[in-house]
């Protein structure tokens, strides 16, 4: 599908919440699955990857009946608990999910089953050896294809606890070996270079898990633990919401209210570069969901902006906001560098190549220098036409960059934002229109 984004003739006014958070979403499916009972889960993300986690959890065994809710679905979950689960006879698809596929190495990694995973082309591409060897020293094995991507067969079974030092952030891979520690015999401690999220720390406790945390990077849990059930409400996706809030900071005039955000802060290093480049921002705090601080975000604009140094201990923090922080980047006067955000390249496109391309495309000077991008305004963005190459955040980044281009910006592919925001076309218009 092809998306013509126009230039914004009148300031975004609203306030609006953007669809629940994807991370979370995810995580309580799968500990719902893995919980003994019934858990109930409320305004989970309807969307093309979560609904990959409901199908994978259906396919091993786990009852899931869902309906809609008042901001997305409301899922009551029948997890297998203490029988696990089932080995089906078919590969489970993950669709473009990388969390679906790499959370259930590590819980499949510890059950006496076979089961092989599957995704569409794009999640095909991305790597599984981060998250398989590790799983591996604590006893787990797995058919890798040759270049360590999916198809992945899990031969599960009996697992020892292990002490991981991950070379790289990873909350992806953090959460597998956390939930392969949970079936393993003694304690499993995962210490990271820097922090990643941490939903399933917080999380974990809500379905009964002991979780210790040594500090903001040493995370254990100790062996041989069953979930009980939960019932979890999910906040609003603050990486969801990073895209409206870039729009209303670059179109002067704008005000934008964006409610109930999750204020995790390992989410929301995207809003502390925002105010070093000199956005008009506000936080006001509401109570607390499913163990996360939630709150609104208030984004006025028309500040002049000024740009940023984003360090690599930060990238963690906001690496899926790279993308649209490099089209605000391209609002300030001088340049702004994203530090070691190599792991660009291995989300569900090169998004550090598909970046460059695009600011390029519309007349911006951005350059990648070794793993860093650096983007420098201030630059008179004009039309242009490109892919979105599968990729959901290149999609909704691309269409904000239309809004303050001097023509229509096309895109090709746009289809893809219904992996995380399906209605995120009619909610931009819905701003534009006031």
């Amino acid at each position: 599908m092809r998306a013509v984004i126009d230039p914004a003739e009148q300031p975004l006014r609203g306030s609006i919440r953007v669809p629940s958070d994807k991370s979370i979403s995810h995580r309580a499916v799968l500990f719902a699955a893995l919980a003994h009972g019934r858990s109930v889960v409320r305004d989970a993300l309807d969307a093309a990857d979560v609904r990959s986690s409901i199908e994978a959890v259906r396919a091993l065994g786990a009852a899931v009946d869902v309906s809609p809710g008042d901001c997305g679905l409301s899922l009551v979950i029948d997890g297998w608990g203490d029988r696990g689960p089932a080995a089906p006879p078919h590969p489970v698809d993950c669709g473009n999910s990388g969390t679906t596929a790499r959370l259930l190495l590590g819980i499949l990694g510890g059950y006496q089953v076979s089961v092989t995973l599957v995704g569409d082309r794009s999640l095909s591409g991305r790597p599984m050896r981060r998250v398989t060897e590790p799983l591996a020293r604590m006893g787990a094995r797995f058919d890798l294809s040759p270049q360590g991507t999916l198809p992945v067969t899990v031969h599960g079974g009996p697992l020892v606890g292990c002490n991981h030092e991950l070379t790289v952030a990873s909350a992806q891979v953090k959460t597998a070996l956390l939930l392969a520690g949970l079936r393993a015999t003694g304690t499993t401690t995962v210490r990271e270079p820097a922090p990643s999220r941490d939903h399933t720390e917080r999380m974990l406790p809500v379905f009964g898990a002991q979780v210790e945390r040594e500090d903001s990077l040493t995370v254990r849990v100790q062996g041989l633990q069953i979930l009980r059930p939960a019932e979890v409400a999910v906040p609003a996706d603050p990486s969801s919401a990073a895209f409206l809030a870039v729009a209303a900071a670059l179109v002067p005039g704008s005000e934008v209210v964006l409610r109930d955000v999750c204020l995790n802060p390992t989410r929301i290093a995207f809003l502390d570069v925002m105010r070093r480049m000199g956005v008009d921002l506000s936080i006001a705090p509401g109570p607390d969901a499913g163990g996360e601080p939630v709150g609104d975000v208030t984004v006025r604009g028309g500040a002049p902006l000024r740009p940023a140094d984003v360090p690599p201990h930060e990238v963690p923090a906001l690496i899926d906001e790279v993308p649209v922080l490099a089209v605000l980047a391209c609002a300030a006067h001088g340049a702004t560098r994203f530090r070691s955000v190599g792991e660009l390249r291995v989300k569900e496109s090169d998004r550090l190549d598909a970046t460059v391309h695009a600011l390029h495309a519309m007349g911006a000077q951005a350059r990648v220098e070794d793993d860093d991008l650096v983007v420098v305004g201030p630059a008179n963005l004009h039309g242009a036409e490109f892919s979105s190459r599968g990729d959901h955040r290149l999609a909704m980044a691309f269409a904000v960059a239309g809004l303050v281009a001097s023509g229509p910006v096309s895109i090709d592919g746009f289809e893809a934002v219904a992996v995380s925001y399906p209605r995120f076309s009619e909610d931009l218009h819905a701003l534009v229109r006031g």
